[in-house]
């Protein structure tokens, strides 16, 4: 246990750009039964934590809540150690290293975190450290699309140096596919470093006219559509992105593809964090998954954080120090 009664944590009362955000002293939480609490020493900034500030999309406002944000600290991704047990937990131990995931409840871009010891963590493999093993987010969504691939499958993954792209590269070189990464000139090496078969530069080459099909191409970063990408797919094959697509087109293709019982276009959602969370944790042991990670800042620079991610040029996963 500490001795401290307070915290450093970032604070949002209200929807709004990063500006809204602010560093306040709050009360230590208190782990409830069944919980742990993690004194946190790495987080992120996401996808995800961007979209819940500005309430985007609209409809999400029911699960963040409606006029304001139920989670008064933001922040999914979080790694450090294990600093108090609630009573009833015999999985974990003081001292322990852990990451993880906190989808529900948020509150990472904080120096504690309490969460059920039965949620989304894992014991950090060997002596990664910290800042290496806040790796969850992008993997978690890239799980939701990957998850669909069966060994000796075909896929396409454009913009595969983001977080969730390079994540779904190596996932699914996890489940035994041929997996072909859209990148630009930048990333050629990354992707090759992170197992892709084939490599195609879209600045010097049109992904849609290579001459194979899939059969499942993702859209991993919202900038191409299931119009350009349906002649990449086989009679069969499935487009899945992780936008909602020009105009929604891609929720309301989904949509239709569900009533008719078709199958080609999905916005595959992530489930089952806890048991994603333990496989991650095992791909990371066998050293079949790493993080691939762009700038990295402190906690009181969380709002040019949220800046740079908004600006959509982020290569793999963009970092928190938290002291």
């Amino acid at each position: 246990m500490t001795d401290a009664e307070t915290m450093t944590a970032v604070l949002c009362d209200r929807y709004g750009a990063p500006d809204t955000l602010w560093l306040d002293e709050v009360p230590i939480p208190a782990p409830a039964p069944g919980e742990i609490r993690v004194r946190v020493h790495a987080g992120t900034v996401n996808r995800t934590d961007t979209a819940t500030l500005r309430g985007h999309p609209f409809f999400a406002r029911a699960m963040t809540g409606l006029l304001r944000p139920k989670m008064p600290t933001l922040g999914m991704d979080f790694a450090g150690v294990v600093e108090a047990l609630g009573d009833g937990v015999s999985a974990f131990r003081p001292g322990e290293r852990v990451f993880g995931l906190s989808p529900e409840r948020f509150g990472a871009h904080a120096q504690y975190l309490c969460l059920p010891a039965d949620g989304p963590l894992a014991r950090i493999p060997g002596d990664l450290a910290f800042d290496e093993a806040v790796v969850g987010e992008g993997a978690w969504y890239a799980d939701a699309t990957t998850s669909l691939l069966s060994e000796g499958a075909r896929c396409l993954i454009y913009g595969a140096s983001g977080a969730i792209g390079s994540a779904a590269v190596q996932l699914a070189k996890a489940r035994g596919a041929h997996v072909t990464a859209v990148v630009g000139t930048r990333h050629l090496e990354l992707a090759q470093s992170l197992g892709a078969d084939r490599v195609v530069n879209y600045e010097t080459e049109d992904f849609t006219a290579i001459g194979e099909r899939f059969d499942l191409v993702m859209d991993a970063v919202g900038k191409t559509s299931w119009r350009a990408c349906r002649p990449l797919l086989t009679s069969d094959g499935i487009f899945t992105a992780t936008d909602l697509g020009p105009g929604w087109s891609h929720l309301f293709l989904s949509g239709w593809c569900a009533l008719t019982g078709s199958k080609r276009v999905r916005l595959p959602f992530p489930e089952n964090a806890p048991g994603f969370v333990r496989r991650l944790a095992g791909l990371m042991a066998e050293g079949r998954f790493r993080g691939v990670f762009d700038r990295r800042y402190r906690l009181d620079e969380i709002v040019e954080a949220f800046r740079y991610v908004e600006a959509g040029q982020k290569t793999g996963i963009v970092r928190i120090d938290i002291p």
